[in-house]
């Protein structure tokens, strides 16, 4: 993938508008917000203004205080970055509003778009600055696509864990399926199938749906040792999304019971992302584990089944 690179571009006294995730906490260990600093460091001594551009939450285009990115401005101050207020709180982010997109373009000399876990959002931030602005990738940007885009031709057999609370992850699992060799079905996902009598024990499809106990709210331990054979198994691991109430110790066993057997399996190449999963990584103290942690999840399965992103196809154009 031919990308515009940031390490091509000279930022000299140039005002950089930086687009991140900060879609999570005001923390300077956090996941996410750490993504950022090999991009922040490249840029601090050459450009002559950062402004970091994101959203928070889902405020609709009304402004809620708790939804606010000031807190993050005493993390970024270190790079001398100024952080601009929530995106969303303007109704033209979410709406791609190209006069929201010009606007913000006019803050800035260019744009880079360092936040893979957004990039598939058609939104104007993402897609609509660079029509305005010389557009390029940040250094974390570039490292999801060349971690991912291993997946495409993997040391087999590839197993995939999709699990979480999103409905819409279920659309991600008939494309993954002529990917992967086994797709393994967690989380509440196997409620919104529908049906969900049949024993793990019976199943030996390539798609293997997962059984819950009776408040859903966790895997049963049929399935815990189902999905850990077929782990064991596996030389490419992508996991994604937590397997139960994790939060919860009551409803923690599957999602701890997966993710240590997923960070103990030998296979030879394994990612793990999406919000939830990068939190119960942390807590479990596994991310050593991994050979890649992506900061997308909903992002993360959409590359993984389109090999592109709108947000990436705005940089190419």
């Amino acid at each position: 993938m031919d990308l515009p690179k940031l390490t091509d571009l000279d930022v000299s006294n140039k005002k950089v508008l930086l687009r991140l995730d900060l879609d999570t906490n005001p923390d300077s260990n956090d996941l996410r917000v750490k993504s950022s600093y090999e991009t922040l460091d490249y840029l601090k001594d050459k450009a002559s203004e950062i402004i970091i551009l994101s959203h928070k939450g889902r405020p609709d285009g009304i402004i809620d205080e708790k939804l606010s990115l000031k807190p993050f401005q005493p993390i970024f101050d270190k790079w001398g970055a100024s952080v601009y207020e929530n995106l969303r709180f303007d109704d033209g982010e979410e709406k791609n509003d190209l006069g929201f997109a010009k606007k913000l373009a006019s803050l800035g000399d260019v744009y880079i778009n360092d936040a893979f876990a957004s990039s598939h959002r058609n939104h104007a931030s993402i897609v609509g600055i660079p029509k305005y602005l010389p557009s390029y990738a940040g250094l974390n940007l570039e490292k999801e696509i060349e971690n991912l885009s291993r997946v495409f031709d993997p040391i087999k057999p590839l197993v995939i864990l999709i699990s979480g609370v999103k409905k819409d992850k279920l659309e991600m699992i008939e494309p993954l399926s002529n990917l992967a060799d086994k797709i393994l079905v967690g989380g509440r996902l196997p409620d919104f199938l529908g049906d969900n009598t049949i024993s793990v024990r019976n199943q030996n499809g390539k798609v293997i749906i997962g059984n819950l106990v009776m408040d859903k709210e966790d895997i049963t331990v049929n399935t815990i040792e189902k999905f850990k054979q077929e782990i064991a198994k596996a030389k490419t691991i992508v996991l994604a999304g937590v397997l139960g109430k994790y939060e919860d110790e009551g409803h923690s066993q599957g999602t701890k019971a997966i993710f240590d057997a997923v960070g103990e399996a030998p296979a030879t190449f394994k990612i793990v992302g999406g919000g939830d999963s990068l939190v119960a990584i942390a807590k479990y103290n596994l991310q050593e584990k991994f050979d890649w942690i992506s900061v997308g999840g909903g992002a993360m399965l959409e590359f993984l089944t389109k090999k592109t992103l709108v947000g990436i196809e705005a940089l190419l154009n």
